[in-house]
């Protein structure tokens, strides 16, 4: 790193961890944002599901191995122990379907502090493979923040959000968390949020709404966070939840679909991740709560527009589960779903996003499968009957400053399955037979037929199809601006802009702009007109994976240039520019084998330094390069 960069990044300390670790920053220009001291700011994180060590909090025997389980012990994630004690870890695992507590033998709770989310699995072979935000804070430190400047957040992420505040008080905790920072050091927070993790800090600031005076709401908001990046979040849900709910997803850990199934239906979590249709909307309960009607959680309404009954697919791209029963005895409400049925045959039945989150399939499947009351108890009693709102109701944009939503794109990506009988007792009783993914303007099932439905021009991260990842484009104005620029570092020669481009609200909003092939590009689609006094920005990265994705060096590089942009009090525009990207840092430097020099010359150079084994380590920033960063301002 240059001389120049380490001074410049030693000054602004603080502020590179949280626009490194959660983006950029306000526009100066704007009177409603904040002007202290950008080294005053904090960095909150909010990990996603799974990514969160679990310690065990029990002593637990365990026969026929010579590994117990003790206090402190990890169990998320141990490999060992998961390999020589299955049904150990399973008890620490599991927790009860209806009442959501740990199994009578051993109870297992979160770990705390940033360790808790970097390597699940820490060693020599586990730890690479289990890392999760270990490289996203080897940016923070090379660009010099402070060790107090980042605060991991994390939590039992088997919960329903009512338990986890019901049991851990974790939305008091998390409360506290931001109005400690602003204590601390002076000035407001920065949410990163991944995954699921968005789905906490949605239901936080829904649960946050209720326990402050209305008129001090907005007032908290503004005083304790500055920015929320929403990375890799299922805004519709995922439709890899309720394949979990049925056949169990093992995430290639070493135990069978069927245990991953009966751990994956005892976490009241995985119906926090079930697709839902954007057409159906709960009551608000904001204003029950001031009306007498919270305690009538028997009227609670939930209701869909016309545009629901109108359309296909709940505006999915298709059906998201199609499953055969026998005929022999067809429920009511089964009858109710039938797409096709003939005598002697099984019933095929198809069951849209809607039909999923208001607990249709399982109801129809009852007589089928011994989990569907559990699965049914959990949705009404814990979202459709939730004291703060229901969380499988469609996000609107939070009341937030400055708001950023990143995630993955142009991946295969699962978008609905085929169920039939196995055969097989429970929980092995169900078999997937075909999988439906989106492609680039069409679905294909897994044999590769093309199949009938609402193919996007995109696709989504592999994990999270692009309905839900791209509901934020709703929180867009009516005018876009939109930049597309490759990924790589260049000289702004590929570079595209199409500004104020037309968006209907409800429609989605596509960059029409012709890409070299075998380029990925990254396309920002940035409003902070509409809503006077707030940003808005979705940005879309070509073949990222949705886990991945917070190790992306291309998405830190664009959050540490939004930060830098930020902090200097010249800049005109919102948002940083993107005409061109030189490196930033010594490893983005490389030896440019063709012309026998370090590529990039403007910004980098040819250094020795004892160690090097190739020409390409030997390249490094110039000493000047900290002053090109003043081309993005």
């Amino acid at each position: 790193m240059g001389a120049n960069l380490k001074s410049i990044t030693a000054s602004f300390t603080v502020i590179a961890v949280f626009f490194l670790i959660c983006g950029g920053g306000a526009a100066v220009e704007d009177e409603t944002e904040f002007h202290g001291d950008y080294s005053k700011l904090s960095g909150i994180i909010i990990p996603g599901f799974a990514s969160t060590q679990l310690r065990a909090w029990s002593i637990l025997d365990c026969p026929y191995t010579p590994l117990d389980f003790n206090p402190l012990d990890l169990v998320w994630l141990d490999t060992t122990k998961l390999l020589s004690a299955v049904n150990c870890w399973y008890k620490c695992m599991v927790l009860d379907p209806y009442n959501q507590t740990d199994h009578p033998e051993c109870k297992s709770r979160p770990d705390s502090g940033l360790s808790a989310i970097t390597e699940l699995d820490p060693g020599y072979i586990t730890g690479p493979l289990s890392t999760v935000w270990k490289e996203w804070l080897k940016w923070c430190v090379e660009f010099g923040i402070e060790a107090n400047a980042i605060v991991a957040v994390p939590y039992d992420w088997r919960l329903s959000p009512t338990k986890l505040e019901e049991r851990d008080l974790y939305f008091h905790k998390l409360k506290l968390t931001f109005e400690t920072a602003l204590k601390l050091r002076g000035g407001p927070s920065i949410v990163f949020a991944h995954s699921m993790g968005n789905n906490v800090f949605r239901y936080f600031l829904e649960w946050l709404r209720l326990e402050i005076a209305p008129k001090h709401y907005l007032e908290w908001l503004d005083q304790h966070i500055h920015a929320y990046f929403a990375v890799g979040a299922p805004l519709l849900g995922s439709v890899e939840a309720i394949k979990s709910t049925l056949s169990g997803v093992t995430f290639g850990l070493p135990v069978s679909e069927g245990t991953a199934r009966l751990l994956s239906n005892s976490f009241a979590s995985s119906l926090w991740l079930m697709p839902f249709s954007k057409n159906c909307i709960g009551d608000n309960t904001f204003w029950t709560h001031f009306s007498g009607g919270a305690a009538k959680k028997d009227k609670r309404v939930y209701h869909c527009n016309d545009e629901e009954y109108q359309s296909k697919y709940s505006g999915w791209p298709t059906n998201i589960i199609n499953i055969e029963i026998p005929s022999t005895s067809v429920t009511e409400t089964a009858l109710a779903n039938m797409t096709s049925m003939e005598c002697g045959l099984p019933t095929l039945l198809s069951f849209t996003a809607r039909e999923l989150a208001d607990g249709t399939l399982f109801k129809a499947i009852e007589d089928y499968d011994p989990d569907s009351k559990r699965m049914l108890h959990q949705l009404k009693k814990l979202y459709h009957d939730d004291p703060v709102f229901n969380p499988l109701t469609p996000w609107e944009r939070p009341p937030i400053k400055n708001v950023f939503c990143i995630y993955g794109a142009h991946l295969k990506t699962e978008v609905g399955y085929y169920f039939a009988p196995s055969g097989k007792p429970y929980p092995d009783n169900w078999i997937i037979t075909d999988v439906i993914y989106e492609t680039e303007g069409s679905l294909v099932s897994r044999s590769g037929t093309v199949v009938d439905g609402n193919a996007g021009p995109i696709t989504g991260d592999e994990t999270v199809p692009y309905h839900s990842l791209s509901w934020c484009k709703n929180w867009l104005g009516p005018k876009v601006n939109i930049t597309m620029a490759p990924q790589p570092e260049h000289d702004g020669s590929d570079v595209h802009v199409e500004l104020n481009a037309e968006h209907e609200h409800g429609s989605d909003i596509i960059a029409n702009m012709t890409k070299a092939p075998r380029v990925k590009y990254i396309t920002f689609y940035e409003d902070s007109e509409s809503i006077p006094g707030k940003r808005t920005a979705v940005w879309e990265l070509d073949k990222t994976n949705h886990r991945n994705i917070v190790r992306s060096p291309v998405l830190m590089r664009e959050l540490w240039l939004q930060m830098w942009h930020d902090i200097q009090p010249g800049a005109k525009s919102k948002f940083v520019t993107k005409a061109k990207r030189g490196p930033l840092r010594d490893a983005d430097c490389y030896w440019d084998y063709g012309k026998a020099c370090c590529a990039w010359q403007e910004y980098c150079e040819y250094r020795y330094s004892f160690g090097d084994v190739h020409l390409g380590q030997s390249c490094r920033l110039r000493n000047t390069s900290a002053n090109m960063l003043l081309q993005y301002i």
